[in-house]
């Protein structure tokens, strides 16, 4: 995994400007997996998916079909239009409400994001065996860091790389199906109705990135 993270980089890292003028674009409804890695090579979680593009509302469920050895177990229903979320504990029927400082995530392009390049990867010449990506790239000035985001040509995300202070991140995406499967995922669980906004620490900056460091 970790030559796959490197591989990855240096992609970004070499890739040529293309000179045709690109406009950021916006994925569509999503269901699908995510993993998230350290460019150490360290998982830090890996879980489902449910993105509502038009609504700007994503659930992520960290372990819930493929349990693996991660540091982070998350519930998070994040409602970005509003500058909310939850963090929810079904299993104790309990969750936390707190508000969003950013909103960026790893399933949508940032309108300020600058166009880097169009990559193929695999094979060019062999029918099927090839992927065409955009490269998006941009600031974090609330982190003090910067992205590198591929997408499809469907503007599907692929993944993106976070480079922080706190440390450098790689959300992948897998089996991505353009459709929301269980509109109830995006919606805010009974036992959490009326659940009180937590006052945000001094200095705490919450967003869908930060929940991993």
């Amino acid at each position: 995994m970790y030559a796959a993270v490197t591989l990855f980089v240096f992609m970004c890292l070499t890739a040529t400007t293309n000179a045709e003028h690109h406009q950021p674009c916006h994925s569509p409804n999503m269901t699908g997996f995510m993993s998230v890695i350290t460019l150490k090579g360290g998982v830090k979680a890996f879980g489902a998916f449910t993105y509502d593009s038009m609504g700007k509302k994503l659930r992520f469920r960290s372990n819930e079909s493929h349990p693996v050895n991660t540091s982070v177990g998350l519930d998070l229903l994040m409602f970005f239009e509003e500058g909310i979320f939850y963090e929810i504990d079904s299993k104790n029927q309990s969750c936390e409400k707190k508000a969003l400082q950013c909103t960026m995530h790893p399933l949508d392009v940032p309108d300020d994001a600058t166009f880097l390049s169009t990559l193929h990867s695999g094979s060019l010449s062999i029918e099927g065996e090839g992927l065409k990506i955009n490269i998006w790239t941009g600031s974090m000035p609330e982190s003090k860091g910067h992205y590198s985001m591929s997408v499809t040509m469907g503007c599907l995300p692929v993944a993106t790389l976070y480079f922080t202070d706190s440390g450098s991140f790689l959300f992948s995406n897998t089996d991505i199906e353009m459709e929301i499967k269980d509109p109830d995922l995006l919606t805010v669980p009974s036992f959490c109705l009326g659940q009180p906004l937590e006052e945000t620490p001094e200095g705490t900056v919450n967003s869908f990135l930060n929940e991993f460091m």
